[in-house]
């Protein structure tokens, strides 16, 4: 059987794993070799693509492509993480069966491309989806993880919990046959967030299945300081909006009440008029308080009692987002008829 330089027999199933990268020189070194060493019985090429990194994470790769020929290294002018998938898919796609998508700030399992081909050809799914665990290693970072493994942090959504396995609408991605990948044409490039939601929503109109594995979760790192994370669910908010606006979709109970919080806070401001209005804003202080205050408990760590004002910033952060988002997409919307071309901010 003849081999070719992504080092496996051609009649392999052949997979193109993918790293999106900016700046993720702490988690780059370990992840590829990793990645290249779990991946020595198929058929396997891995390309990152960087959009500018600035703290050496270009030379790490490059000093991993000395070592290993199935380790490529792309540019993403674009710098956002759709467009470096489909950047990678159009130039390497067509050599490939499957592709698999590895975020650089995550922890992932033994053997994990090897196991996600393995689920694949277990259900036949089109996509094969993955849960969540966040871990911690400051103490705010423990209190953002505690507070995003429950209820309080993610709504009950199934990816963000242990699961057995299942067809579901939408996961974290991991596998996508590619030809159900281009038949959908990729991701939207302009989702600077919530593209993978976006994707999965067209993946399934398309009538392909998207499969959570059970077993095999990957381990994610949250922001380590309270604005970081707060800035970091203003952008899904905004993600979701236009994803809302552009397929709509119903949104879920758990998406329904955080976008609540921002009005909440703001009523609140009338609070010296009557105190009524600090009702809602205090009674959601509250909640978040107290859940995470046990949580805390039962998890035994004292940092992770914090877990409300993480839970507090992820939700204001949120709905801030989502009304902005839709905000934005409605003023644009209006320009557009109008005849006015001046870009608005999404």
């Amino acid at each position: 059987m003849r081999r070719d330089n992504a080092g496996k027999a051609k009649d392999a199933a052949s997979v193109l794993c993918v790293v999106p990268c900016l700046n993720e020189a702490q988690h780059l070194d370990r992840l590829i070799a990793t990645l290249l060493a779990d991946a020595d019985q198929i058929a396997f090429r891995l390309v990152v693509v960087d959009g500018g990194s600035t703290d050496g994470s270009q030379a790490i790769i490059r000093r991993h492509m000395e070592l290993d020929p199935r380790l490529t290294l792309e540019e993403n002018p674009k710098r956002v993480q759709s467009a470096a998938m489909n950047k990678a898919v159009e130039l390497y796609g067509d050599d490939a069966e499957f592709l698999i998508r590895v975020d650089a700030h995550c922890e992932y399992p033994a053997r994990y491309c090897e196991r996600l081909l393995a689920v694949q050809s277990e259900t036949g799914a089109d996509c094969v989806v993955v849960s969540m665990r966040a871990e911690g290693q400051g103490c705010f970072q423990v209190a953002a993880a505690v507070a995003q493994n429950s209820v309080l942090g993610n709504g009950g959504t199934a990816h963000r919990n242990d699961t057995t396995g299942a067809f579901v609408d939408h996961g974290h991605h991991a596998l996508m046959r590619i030809a159900a990948y281009k038949a959908v044409g990729g991701y939207d490039e302009s989702f600077f967030w919530n593209e993978d939601a976006e994707l999965d929503v067209r993946m399934r109109a398309s009538g392909f299945r998207i499969y959570l594995a059970g077993g095999m979760p990957i381990i994610y790192f949250p922001r380590r300081s309270p604005v970081a994370l707060f800035r970091q669910y203003v952008n899904y908010g905004r993600g979701r909006a236009r994803n809302f606006l552009k397929h709509h979709e119903r949104l879920r109970l758990r998406q329904v009440l955080p976008i609540a919080v921002a009005p909440a806070v703001v009523i609140a401001l009338l609070a010296p008029v009557s105190p009524v209005f600090a009702v809602p804003a205090v009674t959601w202080m509250g909640c978040c308080l107290v859940f995470g205050a046990y949580l805390g408990l039962r998890a035994g760590k004292p940092c992770a009692a914090l877990a409300g004002f993480a839970a507090m910033a992820m939700h204001l952060g949120w709905s801030i987002g989502f009304l902005l988002g839709v905000f934005n997409q409605k003023v644009r919307a209006t320009r557009v008829a109008r005849g006015v071309d001046a870009p608005v901010a999404s």
